[in-house]
């Protein structure tokens, strides 16, 4: 069954979800910053249209294909900063809310390396890409084939 097209159904919806990424895109927010919150929620939700949009994204802004390749083992290895590591964490607990939510510990070191600003754009891409992950999923948007 053909599923909804939102962006054609409910354009001012749309049209304000692009404008929350835009806001995010022109925000402090480092472009490698912006990409891994995007590609490890999109990993996390299993959204292959936003996996692979964001990683291609990442490698046009610079990013590596190693550290495409290990970011869901980003724990495992070195090759993310401690400020990075931050960030995987915080888009991990944000997008399992429902399990354990950001504790204490995560939101103190979030808070010590990021100032309040930085911070409050961290967790609004993280809450952003979640729900472009929930439309694109429930819509069953498909990433374009590439030769």
């Amino acid at each position: 069954m053909k599923r909804v097209n939102i962006e054609a159904t409910q354009p001012q919806a749309y049209k304000a979800m692009y404008g929350l990424s835009h806001y995010l895109s022109t925000s402090k927010l480092t472009k490698t910053h912006q990409e891994l919150i995007k590609i490890r929620a999109s990993q996390i939700n299993g959204c292959a249209y936003c996996i692979d949009m964001h990683t291609t994204d990442a490698l046009k802004a610079g990013e590596t294909i190693q550290r495409i390749f290990l970011l869901n083992a980003w724990r495992e290895t070195t090759l993310f900063t401690e400020e990075e590591r931050v960030i995987l964490e915080l888009t991990e607990a944000i997008t399992f809310i429902h399990k354990e939510g950001v504790n204490e510990e995560l939101y103190e070191r979030a808070a010590e390396t990021f100032d309040e600003e930085y911070l409050a754009q961290v967790i609004m891409a993280i809450a952003t890409i979640n729900t472009w992950n929930r439309i694109a999923i429930s819509t069953t948007l498909q990433p374009p084939l590439r030769a």
